[in-house]
């Protein structure tokens, strides 16, 4: 399976309004909850106004389409991850599945999962 790095740095944060989400960026996740407005973004492009923020994440997403009948390929990286003690966040389109770990664990999450045999790009 094949892994593509993500290159910039990814800044995780609830926001209060989508009206604070700048839509004509690039890259960015929305999750709407009755709980919570939460966002992933490029780090330049976080809104000002957060509620809460978390910066210094790095990402890569499992390349192709996923049919939606295969089963445990998120689970797999992330048990890969977890037995090296990184954390994750994961996060998943249509398409694809998404997975970001701390900045500084971002090399060697990469480097155990292309031990365990997964190309990274």
């Amino acid at each position: 399976m094949e892994l593509k790095r993500i290159e910039h740095k990814l800044t995780v944060c609830k926001v209060a309004d989508i009206s604070d989400i700048d839509m004509s960026a690039d890259f960015y996740f929305i999750g709407k909850t009755d709980e919570e407005l939460s966002l992933v973004c490029r780090t330049e492009d976080t809104p000002q106004k957060t509620i809460e923020r978390e910066d210094g994440w790095r990402g890569f997403r499992i390349q192709g389409v996923l049919d939606f009948s295969l089963i445990g390929i998120l689970s797999k990286i992330s048990g890969v991850l977890a037995e090296n003690k990184i954390g994750i966040f994961a996060v998943s389109t249509y398409n694809t599945d998404y997975i970001l770990v701390k900045e500084e664990n971002f090399d060697r999450a990469l480097e155990v999962l292309a031990a365990e045999g997964y190309k990274v790009v």
